[in-house]
């Protein structure tokens, strides 16, 4: 039974689960937005708002937690200097997910995951 277990675990291995989360979060928050699948975007989601949640903290503590997730540091610091400004005045919800239609490749659903303004 899987009682009060959480996530998805994509096929993957929890090793390369963690490094393909890390690299679409890592993606979105240096593009602002990225398409992938529906499964990963909300996976990824939480992940990235917890990441500009850091960055709003705006501590060394924070900053370091944020550092061993974000694989680049020109991406933290950009976290903690231009998003954590951005959103300042919000609480959260700084994602959003727009569907994009079936992958021509398999079907799979695709979505965009950008963030807000």
């Amino acid at each position: 039974m899987a009682h009060r277990m959480s996530g998805r675990k994509l096929a993957r291995s929890s090793g390369y689960r963690r490094a393909l989360y890390r690299n679409l979060v890592t993606d979105l928050l240096n593009h602002e937005k990225i398409a992938t699948t529906e499964a990963k975007a909300r996976e990824a989601r939480s992940l990235a708002e917890k990441m500009i949640s850091l960055g709003k903290e705006g501590g060394l503590h924070s900053r370091r937690q944020a550092l061993t997730f974000i694989f680049s540091k020109k991406v933290t610091d950009k976290v903690f200097d231009e998003l954590a400004a951005r959103y300042a005045d919000r609480t959260g919800g700084y994602t959003r997910i727009t569907k994009l239609g079936p992958r021509l490749g398999d079907g799979a659903p695709m979505v965009q995951l950008e963030l807000l303004k």
